[in-house]
């Protein structure tokens, strides 16, 4: 496995760590202080450390049991592309939520984020 591969994997790991444990701190120590996360292509990315753990504070408060899984489509210095889903219940309303969607990320030499946009698509049922 090469090196950009491996630190890529690892930062997806920790990623769905995060998510998965609901750990907004965690979440938020993956991008470097004035790293950029786009969320959908239509609205201003996110940037900076504080605005992304603020982010993710709210994603801990309103979502339950989430899964994550991922797969590598690309690593390399330049660009890195991964495939992922994610479920969860949205509380309090009890929707279970899907995700399906592609990641495009850029990290820096210490495995840190400097940039994170994502498209995705959602199909949601009450519980």
């Amino acid at each position: 496995m090469s090196d950009d591969r491996a630190a890529f994997k690892s930062w997806l790991e920790a990623y769905g760590k995060a998510w998965e444990s609901r750990d907004a701190q965690a979440a938020a120590a993956l991008y470097t202080e004035n790293g950029t996360y786009r969320v959908t292509p239509f609205v201003e990315p996110m940037r900076g450390r504080k605005a992304i753990f603020e982010y993710w504070s709210n994603v801990a408060r309103t979502e339950e049991n989430v899964k994550f899984g991922c797969e590598i489509l690309v690593a390399s210095r330049e660009l890195n592309i991964a495939k992922w889903s994610a479920s969860f219940v949205i509380v309090p309303q009890g929707l279970k939520t899907k995700l399906d969607g592609i990641f495009v990320i850029s990290l820096d030499e210490q495995g840190r984020c400097t940039s994170l946009r994502e498209w995705w698509h959602k199909q949601q049922d009450l519980r």
